[in-house]
């Protein structure tokens, strides 16, 4: 297939887990964006033609022997370039200035002094301002190559910001991607819009014009199984595979016995009624709970689960086939970017693994159907705008993440059908009260883990010694950070109050308080 016609930037993967945020912000502008690692940047430099490259960070140091590096190329081919963080400092070793360790560290907020005027912040940062940005970073710029001069400094980062405007070359210490530098989408509007001249003509419209033309090439005329899982993710895929290649999908809904409640009827009344898309129903609950039993350790869960989604629907494409003798070679999935880069390295870079997703890292190595993943480098919040560019209902674009292997994460320790059960129950409550409360759409994620504990309590004149429930609720954008969502006392103390009345094993409920980092959104 041909690249799309849009603008583009390029943005070198030197494996920092928040490189796609950069793509989100570019995205952001409608410019048209592709992350690529840094051992395949110079054939996509060639193949994509971008009108400005963006130089991301990593967890290695530039004053380390083979330690990554941009194409040489793209310092000689003219176009506008930003490095951030250790993507500043490869700009600098890479055109004849200096990087050293040993200095002052910084990590978080920092107060950045604006010294000249730069293109990269006109209209944004004022000369003479202090502003607030987010660092990350041991290594620093101790000389600038020729071209260069300092025009923003930090106290622990004298080259906080670097600029040669003949060249269009800009270097910043800290992280503009991030939400925690309050200005930094308009230091990359400027960069992507302003110094690298992009028109901003990437839609979801446009998305979903290419992807239908990717799927139809990469698919041909064969046939291709779709993952329902029910949440918003696997819906948008689905809907979009089957306006590009129509009957030639059948969806195959698992229902593995870690659903929320009412979960499995949504799903069957949404796919068979309202879109009419060929539907197969899996009950599939006893042979999941019963290859779980006795598992506790959460990697392990999410592989166990990958594998026996993948037998699964190995079984139900042998089945389609022995009824009308057409095979099934695609397997689609909604896998979204924060699952790829949680588990593997995105697109082949070198960014570390936090947790195995169970339909990214925690899929077996070998597989009798081939990928469809046409979501894979989008964020939630992209997919729900797909989604409704599709015309999905609001009803089910709006809804929470959940996640793959279901209530099996939200379940720490040992799985059995009592716990699931207690959890069910008592998560329907709580996303009962929040919408009842006028919350839900306030919160990024809400949902309630039953912990592997239990507790004495008192209740009546009787003693008791049960389970201990607690509640998680997020803010995000893309899920990528979050921050806990700050609920008032009064509305925890009636959430715990119905589940401890409602729910029978439950004597005690907390709330999670922890924000990402340094947690993930999900306890498991």
């Amino acid at each position: 297939m041909t690249e799309p016609s849009h603008d583009k930037i390029l943005i070198v993967d030197f494996g920092s887990q928040v490189t796609q945020l950069i793509a989100r912000r570019v995205r952001e502008e409608r410019v048209y964006s592709e992350v690529v690692p840094y051992t395949r940047a110079a054939e996509a430099f060639r193949t994509l033609k971008p009108k400005g490259v963006i130089l991301s960070g990593s967890p290695a140091s530039v004053t380390e022997d083979f330690s990554p590096r941009a194409p040489q190329e793209i310092f000689e081919a003219g176009v506008p370039v930003l490095g951030i963080c250790y993507g500043q400092q490869t700009l600098v070793a890479q055109l004849g200035g200096a990087v050293e360790s040993g200095h002052h560290r910084e990590f978080g907020r920092a107060e950045v002094e604006v010294k000249s005027e730069s293109a990269l912040y006109d209209g944004v940062w004022r000369v003479g301002e202090d502003y607030p940005v987010w660092m990350s970073h041991g290594d620093r710029v101790t000389r600038l190559p020729e071209g260069f001069s300092v025009v923003a400094t930090s106290e622990n980062a004298p080259y906080a910001v670097i600029a040669d405007e003949a060249r269009h070359f800009y270097g910043v210490q800290f992280h503009p991607e991030v939400v925690h530098t309050p200005h930094g989408a308009g230091l990359i509007r400027n960069f992507v819009r302003n110094i690298a001249k992009c028109t901003g003509d990437w839609t979801m419209a446009a998305f979903r014009a290419e992807a239908t033309a990717r799927i139809r090439e990469q698919v041909g005329d064969s046939r291709v199984i779709c993952a329902l899982s029910g949440g918003v993710d696997s819906a948008v895929a689905a809907v979009l595979i089957h306006e590009a290649i129509g009957d030639q999908l059948t969806c195959v809904f698992v229902d593995h016995g870690l659903l929320r409640l009412g979960e499995a009827e949504r799903v069957v009344q949404l796919f068979r009624d309202a879109y009419n898309i060929p539907l197969v129903h899996v009950e599939a609950q006893e042979l999941f709970l019963e290859e779980l039993k006795g598992v506790t350790d959460p990697e392990t869960k999410r592989k166990i689960i990958g594998k026996l989604f993948i037998d699964v629907f190995d079984a139900e494409a042998r089945k389609l086939k022995e009824r009308d003798g057409r095979a099934v070679d695609f397997l689609a999935q909604g896998t979204l970017y924060p699952d790829v880069i949680e588990s593997v390295s995105f697109t082949g870079g070198p960014s570390v693994t936090i947790k195995s997703h169970h339909n990214v890292g925690g899929l077996p190595e070998r597989m009798n159907m081939k990928l469809v993943e046409p979501l894979r480098e989008l964020f939630k919040d992209e997919v729900r705008n797909l989604g409704r560019e599709l015309g999905l209902p609001e009803v089910f674009v709006g809804r929470h993440p959940f996640p793959g292997p279901g209530l099996a994460i939200r379940c720490p320790g040992e799985i059995t059908a009592e716990k699931l059960e207690i959890l069910r129950h008592a998560d329907a409550v709580y996303l009962e009260e929040i919408r009842r409360a006028g919350l839900y759409d306030d919160i990024w994620q809400a949902f309630a883990v039953l912990l592997p504990v239990r507790s004495v309590g008192v209740m009546g004149d009787g003693r008791t010694y049960e389970h201990v429930l607690a509640l998680r609720a997020v803010t995000s954008v893309d899920g990528m950070t979050a921050d806990f969502y700050a609920f008032d006392m009064n509305f925890l103390g009636r959430v715990a109050t119905r589940i401890i009345n409602e729910v029978k094993g439950i004597n005690r409920v907390t709330y999670d308080i922890t924000s990402k980092p340094p947690g993930t959104i999900e306890w498991e």
